[in-house]
């Protein structure tokens, strides 16, 4: 990854100093979408010129400590708050706080006054003079006695485990704390071992990197608590205060059965067969108000046994532990099969649902649409406003999805009666929990001409995109629906709030729908009060206001699509509806693919061929750089007073001006997600892009800004040509011409612009290269290319020997394949009832991956139980799937989507298993975690294993670099890494059967895929951007408040696990390094890979970033030992997600090899410094300026490991590629040059040495055999044949004989290693010159 211009390259200094590593950490990696200017919903007043939000940069006010008196032991609490809290968070704080659990019923009092929950702190009358509040226990309910019981068995280690269908199977897992991290002996020191000793950067991933640790047992506190069976309480005893009854069995053995009353909680005098809820009279007699306190005084052992399970879960980070509320949980595709093993026999969990939502449940039902809506209509004045506003947002949005994707997957399982059932089943649809459901098909006919089913289900995908947009922009008077599409099963379901009105009978004459389309394009109704708000939201997402024709060729001018609906609900409230057509549609795709001359096999399957906004907003930015241009030469032109610099500086402020406006641009996005490859901008662009150059360009605004005029340029698409419509008059006709050739020109745009330039980007280095399938869609989507051109992108990665090209179009090869499986996988689920989808996974699996272990896999299913189920009900075609027709079909949908012959090869060799990660991640298969064989010789000959990784577009000999030097030792590496890996994992010996890969008890769950369309908080991107722009204009007192003023708005707003959260986490790791705050960097970047794992996914691509950020956290506060195991996890994860030798692993083995250089463990890393040269010869060629530097730092690298002449030889080599590039005037080159006549007079010292020294000891043999003169042998045979004697010779442990004798040599060894650590003042700072970034390297020789 030499060229790809990454900050990290600062790193890669072989002197491994301090003020070189800043400058890496400075940068990091790809930073988060977090990172980027504001996006959406912010306008040019809301941010004044300096770039400090005069909402957002408030800083908290009046911080101070809050005393909480308590009516029992401890007594009291004190917790930190701000004025500007809400007393709920004070309540909450006291709820979750260790000492204070047994609170959950009770109110606040300040001066004997009760205070309300929902009020700020600073709304309390004198609370910062007397800041004290006393806790007063409340009666209890029926429903906070049955919350309290819930909490308390979570609290107390009594709930067991849940079943979850929407999470899945060890969701929100986190692996940081199952990282072997070095020890720390007495003393405080830590572990000398190499947490990389012989790894093997070329060996296959280990399934075994995915799994958590294993933890003891947590410690027991009571044997059962639970729902008594003489519930519910009669009616007499009911009016008396009873509200529940509970039964207890504590560790001694007793049973108890507890009265919950609104007073408290008392043990009662009830058994197994008789009933007397009154209070027991005897020494075990009990009462209290929280349930954990009567448990304490009824059972000795409670008290220290809840102790020790504290103790017990403070072993993990809090974050780790935390559960889930305002995002789903990532579910592993991998998962152990101890993990499904783990049921427990629990009376309580049945009786869940009763204890959370009441006996009638409708304590759960809400009416999401006015929810929603209310939310919206709040007031966004002030920043508390905002705040409030956005907080419950977020929250509303996460509740719904949750209960959303519930109900999905009950419709998905044909657990919910349909609300039509005598309808088709397509056309079917369901109404659960006050959430409308449809499928994601054609089920009547709406999309007939355009594909059909195919038609459909891409509307519903773009049309939660849409609304995630409309939401985002958050337009005054303009409503949306919560929306969710969820996958799940092979079917696409669709679910909706319900807006009222759109159920409703209309009268005669009127239509269902205010606004758009009301039956296709038959019907157009066009209602005034849509107008304006249609307007705001058609000018953002550069949507042309345009005629359209009804059936009987009546003109309606239109401000949106026709098939953006416009609906007034009963509430009065104006809703859109159907965003799926915002832009228009590619019709260069579709005449080249789905032309009339086309057969029915050969047509593209659908015509929902959308353009992407992004492309859409980057072809704005192309015209108005056109027309900035035009208006600067007719200036220029017609007046002579335009100075000649004059058009570069408009086209700066003009460049801004389009920056500034832009919603979704892709030069803006393209650095704002951590989504693929370590490099997204080198140590100085990064930060000084886009906004840095605001300061400048202030001093003298009101001449910048009257140089072009704007007001003339205007940028819009009509969204309806080549939709059917029909103009009428001539001058209708040539406008509709005009927007034709308006769309026309974007399509060739995107085709022979953006696609080439986004393959140019990645075979240059100049963006990051993805690391998956998903990060690669990702990049794409940023730059505004649709996923079908995946096919375009393949075939021109195809006639060239460029690895990074070789690499791209295998990832692309890999893409396609996994997307039309999953297509046909979803064919054959849709039809198949739930209990036999395991059995058609698993053999679909075996067709595409299994082959070459059964050329005719056996469909392994219940004959008996598929009696049962009548051939109209359920189709089995899968059973008639093999290896040759799926293979067939496969190449026939890539073909047919993709535009591609991808060949006889769809599974490449030793890539299998990244193939099934992706397939498992798109449709929600949960497998086991296991080595599965995918040839018939993969189990018996381990090191196959290892030569089938090479194999791919980066394939090299066996002889990498880092590799045990001879065959005993590798047998040593790989039981040391069998070592490294195993015993904390859970064994997963499953005996593998002879005749197929995949079992269907294989296949553990399969979750849903979901898609929702929450909006980003605007106010905390706000304040991260005011803060990074102070930092920048080094106003740091500042910069730094505004960032923990967003750190804190963003944990507000979101919740502490959320991936937005993670990102702010990641992008303040940095922001903090710079600014010297390096141990608050590292909690940083930890929280970051914590959140990331348990939101993303342990293994995406955000992870993965977020590890080798936390890696050079460590390092730069000098835990070199904890970076390189945080380096090794992420090592072994890419692997994972890509295979061995990913084009942009350079930087990583790099930063590896400075780390060891730190740890004076110079031997092992040279030979980290070798891999990274031959990975980079083999990506960028040898003869590229990145290859030169790598060879300037391994010469380095060789000089400390006494291999002189090898030093001598790779600086020689280094100094010729920059001589050659650069020129002999270059400072690389000078460099260059200066190391190269210093180790040659290193080498000429030694090899006197070694003649004088040869010659002595022939002289001397009889001397030598009787033993004496050791002192004068010893060094010489460490010079080279002992490597690891460079570290002692450093530390001063030879004899003084070797420091007669060696002394040439040594000090000429440790001129070396001052001038690579830094440490001469004269030349401290070359080496920083030296490896400046290899990006700046290309940019200096062009």
């Amino acid at each position: 990854m030499a060229e790809n211009g990454n900050g990290n390259d600062a790193l890669n200094s072989s002197n491994g100093a301090p003020e070189t590593t800043e400058q890496t950490l400075t940068n990091g990696h790809a930073t988060s979408e977090t990172n980027a200017p504001l996006t959406n919903g912010t306008t040019a007043d809301e941010t004044k010129p300096d770039g400090q939000d005069g909402d957002a940069s408030q800083p908290a006010e009046n911080v101070f400590k809050l005393v909480v008196k308590l009516p029992h032991s401890p007594g009291q609490t004190e917790i930190m708050v701000s004025s500007q809290e809400q007393v709920q968070d004070i309540r909450q704080s006291v709820v979750d706080t260790p000492d204070t659990f047994q609170y959950s019923c009770f109110h606040l009092e300040h001066n004997g006054q009760r205070v309300n929950d929902f009020v700020e702190l600073s709304e309390v009358k004198d609370i910062a003079q007397d800041p004290t509040l006393v806790l007063k226990e409340d009666p209890y309910t029926e429903a906070q006695a049955r919350m309290h019981v819930v909490r308390v068995r979570e609290l107390i280690g009594a709930a067991g485990d849940r079943v979850d269908y929407v999470s899945g199977i060890d969701a929100g897992t986190s692996l940081c704390d199952s990282v072997e991290l070095p020890e720390v002996k007495k003393g405080g020191k830590e572990d000398d071992s190499n947490p990389v000793a012989h790894y093997d950067l070329n060996a296959p991933a280990s399934v075994s990197v995915l799994l958590a640790k294993s933890r003891e047992a947590p410690p027991k506190t009571v044997k059962s608590l639970s729902l008594s069976a003489w519930n519910p309480p009669p009616y007499h005893l009911r009016m008396r205060g009873h509200l529940l009854y509970l039964e207890a069995k504590t560790l001694e053995g007793e049973q108890f059965y507890v009265t919950s009353h609104i007073s408290g909680f008392y043990v009662n005098k009830s058994t197994n067969q008789k009933f007397d809820p009154a209070p027991r009279i005897t020494e075990k007699s009990s009462s209290a108000h929280s349930l954990i306190g009567l448990l304490g005084k009824i059972s000795q052992t409670f008290d220290a046994s809840f102790r020790k399970l504290q103790e017990y879960n403070g072993q993990r980070d809090p974050l780790a532990s935390y559960q889930l509320s305002n995002s789903i949980p990532t579910a592993p595709w991998l998962v152990s099969q101890a993990s499904t093993q783990q049921h427990q026999s629990d009376l309580t969990r049945t009786q869940e649902p009763y204890l959370l939502a009441g006996a009638d449940n409708a304590e759960t039902l809400r009416d999401w649409n006015e929810e929603f809506q209310s939310t919206r209509e709040l007031p966004k004045e002030t920043v508390q406003d905002r705040v409030f506003r956005e907080r419950l947002t977020s929250k509303l949005f996460a509740e719904y999805n949750e209960a959303a994707v519930r109900g999905a997957v009950l419709v998905g399982r044909g657990e919910v009666q349909p609300l039509n059932p005598t309808e088709a089943k397509d056309a079917q649809i369901f109404v659960y929990n006050n959430v409308f459901y449809s499928f994601g098909a054609d089920g009547v006919g709406t999309f007939a001409s355009d594909g059909g089913d195919e038609a459909a289900r891409v509307a519903t995908g773009k049309d939660v995109q849409g609304v995630k947009n409309v939401n985002q922009l958050d337009i005054t008077g303009l409503f949306t629906p919560g929306t969710v599409v969820v996958d799940y099963l092979g079917k696409r379901i669709v679910g909706q709030s319900i807006v009222p009105g759109i159920f409703k009978q209309r009268d005669p004459g009127e239509n269902q729908i205010d606004y758009g389309g009301v039956e296709g394009k038959d019907v157009i109704a066009s209602h005034s009060a849509f107008v304006e708000p249609f307007a705001e939201l058609s000018k953002a997402m550069r949507v042309k206001r345009h005629a359209v024709w009804d059936k009987e060729g009546k003109k309606h001018e239109l401000e949106a699509s026709v098939e953006t609906k416009g609906l007034l609900g009963t509430d009065g409230r104006k809703y859109v509806l159907d965003l799926y057509r915002v832009t228009p549609l590619d019709v260069a795709w579709l005449e080249k693919h789905r032309g009339e001359g086309a057969t029915e096999e050969k047509r593209y399957p659908h015509r929902m061929t959308v353009l992407r906004p992004e492309l859409v907003e980057n072809y704005r930015i192309v015209k108005l750089r056109e027309f900035i241009s035009e208006e600067l030469r007719k200036k220029k032109e017609g007046t002579e007073a335009v100075k000649s610099e004059s058009k570069d500086e408009v086209k700066d402020v003009a460049k801004d001006e389009v920056k500034d406006e832009t919603k979704a641009g892709a030069e803006k996005t393209a650095d704002s997600e951590q989504t693929n490859g370590e490099s997204k901008g080198d140590a100085e662009t990064q930060l000084t892009n886009g906004d840095a150059d605001a300061p400048k360009e202030a001093e003298e605004p009101a001449r910048q800004q009257d140089a072009v005029d704007m007001s003339g340029f205007s940028f819009s698409l009509n969204p309806d040509v080549f939709s059917g419509q029909q103009p009428e008059t001539p001058e209708e006709k040539a406008e509709w011409e005009r927007d034709e050739a308006e769309v026309r020109a974007v399509c060739e745009y995107l085709t022979a612009k953006v696609i080439p330039s986004l393959v140019h980007d990645m075979k240059e280095g100049d963006v990051g290269f993805p690391m998956d399938g998903q990060s690669l869609v990702r990049d794409m989507h940023k730059r505004g290319v649709n996923a079908r051109y995946l096919g375009d992108i393949a075939r021109s990665c195809s006639d060239t020997e460029d690895k990074r090209l070789l690499a791209l179009r295998q990832l692309a090869h890999q893409e396609m394949v996994a997307r039309v499986f999953k297509h046909f996988c979803n064919k054959h689920l849709r039809q198949l009832p739930p209990c036999f989808a395991q059995s058609c996974v698993s053999h679909l699996l075996n067709c595409l991956l299994g082959a070459e272990v059964s050329g005719k896999p056996q469909v392994e299913i219940d004959e008996e139980l598929k009696e049962m189920y009548p051939a109209a009900e359920a189709d089995f075609g899968f059973e008639k799937v093999t290896p040759e027709s799926l293979k067939a079909e496969l190449q026939r949908q890539i073909e047919l989507r993709y535009r591609y012959e991808i060949g006889s090869e769809l599974v490449q060799t030793g890539r299998e298993m990244q193939l099934l990660r992706e397939i498992c991640l798109k449709i929600g298969f949960q497998l086991e975690a296991k080595e599965y064989q995918f040839s018939k010789d993969a189990g018996k000959v381990e090191p196959s294993l290892q030569e089938k990784t090479s194999s791919d577009s980066l394939k090299v000999p066996q002889t990498n670099g880092v590799h045990a030097p001879s065959a005993a030792e590798g047998g040593k590496k790989k039981k040391r890494k069998n070592v490294d890996h195993s015993p904390h994992r859970a064994a997963n010996p499953s005996p593998t059967r002879p005749n197929t890969t995949f079992h269907p008890d294989n296949v553990f769950n399969i979750v849903p895929i979901v898609k929702e369309a929450s909006p980003r908080s605007i106010l905390a991107e706000e304040a991260l951007d005011a803060g990074r722009m102070s930092i920048q204009q080094d106003q740091k007192e500042l910069g730094q408040e505004l960032l923990l003023e967003s750190l804190s708005l963003h944990e507000q707003i979101y919740g502490i696990l959320h991936p937005e959260v993670a990102r702010v986490y990641y992008a303040l790791s940095t922001l903090y390094y710079g600014l010297e705050e390096k141990n608050a960097a590292v909690e940083l970047a930890k929280k970051a890979v914590i959140v990331s794992e348990r939101t993303l996914g342990i293994d995406n691509g955000e992870t993965i970033l977020a590890y080798l950020n936390l890696s050079l956290m460590e390092h730069a506060t000098g835990n070199s030992r904890a970076a390189l195991a945080y380096t090794r996890h992420a090592l072994d994860l890419w692997k994972l997600v890509y295979g061995a030798r990913h084009p942009d692993s350079i930087t990583t083995i790099n930063n590896a090899a400075v780390m060891l250089q730190h740890l004076k463990q110079f031997h092992e890393s040279r030979i980290w410094f070798e891999a990274s040269l031959e990975i980079c010869e083999q990506v960028a060629g040898k003869q590229s300026i990145n290859t030169a530097t790598l060879l300037f730092q391994y010469a380095q690298a060789l000089a400390l490991d006494h291999e002189s002449k090898d030093a001598v030889k790779k600086m020689k080599e280094s100094y010729n590629i920059f001589n050659e590039k650069l020129g002999p005037d270059n400072q690389n080159t000078k460099e260059a040059e200066t190391w190269l006549e210093t180790l040659l007079h290193s080498a000429v010292s030694q090899a006197r040495q070694q003649q004088a020294a040869t010659a002595m000891l022939q002289n001397r043999r009889i001397v030598r055999q009787s033993g004496r003169g050791p002192q004068r042998v010893q060094p010489l045979g460490g010079t080279r044949a002992q490597p690891p004697s460079v570290g002692e010779a450093g530390a001063g442990g030879q004899g003084s004989g070797s420091s007669r004798v060696g002394g040439l040599d040594q000090r000429s060894v440790e001129d070396i290693v001052k001038y690579i650590e830094g440490e001469r003042g004269q030349t401290k700072t070359t080496p920083k010159k030296k490896v400046g970034n290899p990006k700046r390297r290309q940019q200096a020789a062009a």
